[in-house]
């Protein structure tokens, strides 16, 4: 076979490869970046789906507008409004098979072999390979507690005129880390000062764990003039509802959608549109609240536990900042007392223990941190969590 160039640009997932390991039986998975099944709401899902068939049977079964599920597209409208973000219409999102597909999506319409994309470091996994795929040149800004340092990005801005930048500034994954409010107000003003692309993906906002986080950049952007024009905004419902109804949602200037909705069209014509429907339905009867309430409250009590026993059970071997959000824990192995201080070398050390995790140098798109790693909380209980934490105890 004479596969694509561009396919000399990317290997497998890591994670995915990891994966493969977690047969062993009783094994504690800190790895899996995905939200606990147990949380789905799916009487309110089953719900939605009934009436989604009772009031719109032919639309919901139907092929669609490649845009989206109009109704859909209304609700998502009114979605981000009671977030703050204040005048998108439903025709300035198109709806998404997951933001992941929003990605993709931005791949084939910005990058042309060779441009320069600039990315937090570390960053979403997925997101470097799909970027490469396109042929960029991956540039990493460095980050920490508080988000992208704005004044290394800066520089780097200046520096390779990227085409354009990518964050996830609130709860990234892997760091787990929330941009200050002075930061994200930074960033829309070097948007404007430099006439930059930034893409905004958030799709752990909503999952906060005591106050609101600072307002997204889309909400802020009302108040930088010119921002609103060069920022693209990328939804998701699979952390928050459901990953198996892939519906993701991308806000962006209009001739960006234009060239979006296109190649969309060659690549699945529509997102499905009993999916859609059945999420419009869902927003439509207002349960999103209590269920963010209750999702938050479980994930919370789970984070706390997850920082308490890395600090109880590897003290001075771990640094890691608490998280506020989201669904992971990012860490770094300091070697204090003669621990390993690798978390490759820890992975499969861990993993003969009965507990896994996935090690941090595969979320770099250069200069990568061996010492790193990623833990998630979500999916595993209070007891397996302190369990777990022992298992990676014994390991170091």
């Amino acid at each position: 076979m004479q596969f694509a160039d561009r396919l000399n640009n990317v290997e497998t997932s890591a994670i995915r490869e990891l994966f493969k390991l977690l047969g062993k039986p009783g094994i504690i998975s800190f790895a899996g970046g995905f939200p606990d099944s147990a949380m789905f709401d799916v009487d309110g899902i089953q719900a939605a789906v009934n009436q989604a068939l009772a009031e719109e049977p032919g639309a919901a079964l139907q092929y669609g507008a490649t845009e989206g599920y109009q109704p859909l597209r209304e609700q998502l409208s009114a979605f981000m409004a009671s977030k703050g973000a204040q005048g998108v219409a439903p025709e300035d999102l198109i709806v998404t098979t997951g933001s992941q597909q929003a990605l993709d999506l931005l791949g084939k319409t910005l990058i042309s072999p060779g441009d320069k994309v600039i990315v937090e470091g570390p960053t979403f996994l997925a997101t470097i390979q799909c970027f490469r795929l396109y042929g960029a040149e991956l540039i990493s800004a460095p980050i920490d507690g508080n988000g992208v340092q704005t004044d290394a990005l800066e520089k780097l801005i200046v520096e390779h005129r990227p085409k354009f930048v990518y964050l996830i500034p609130t709860f990234g994954n892997p760091s787990g880390a929330m941009l200050s409010l002075e930061r994200r107000k930074k960033v829309l003003e070097m948007a404007v000062k430099y006439q930059t692309v930034v893409v905004e993906d958030d799709p752990y906002g909503d999952l906060y764990f005591g106050d609101a986080p600072p307002p997204s950049l889309l909400a802020l952007s009302a108040s930088v003039p010119g921002s609103r024009d060069l920022l693209v905004h990328c939804g998701s419902l699979s952390k928050v509802l459901s990953p198996g109804l892939r519906v993701g949602w991308m806000i962006a200037p209009a001739d960006l959608l234009a060239k979006a909705t296109m190649c969309k069209q060659f690549s699945d014509a529509h997102t499905s549109t009993f999916a859609q429907a059945t999420a419009a339905q869902y927003l439509k009867a207002g349960r999103m609240p209590a269920t963010l309430a209750k999702v938050r409250a479980v994930y919370a009590e789970r984070a706390q536990a997850m920082g308490d026993a890395l600090r109880q059970q590897l003290g001075e071997a771990i640094t890691f900042v608490q998280p506020q959000g989201g669904l992971f824990v990012w860490a770094r192995l300091t070697g204090a007392g003669g621990k390993v201080g690798d978390g490759n070398v820890l992975a499969k050390r861990a993993i003969e223990q009965g507990v896994a995790f996935v090690p941090g140098t595969p979320f770099f798109c250069a200069h990568p941190d061996a010492a790193t790693l990623r833990l998630s909380f979500a999916t595993v209980g209070v007891d397996k969590i302190r369990e777990g934490v022992a298992r990676l105890a014994q390991a170091l």
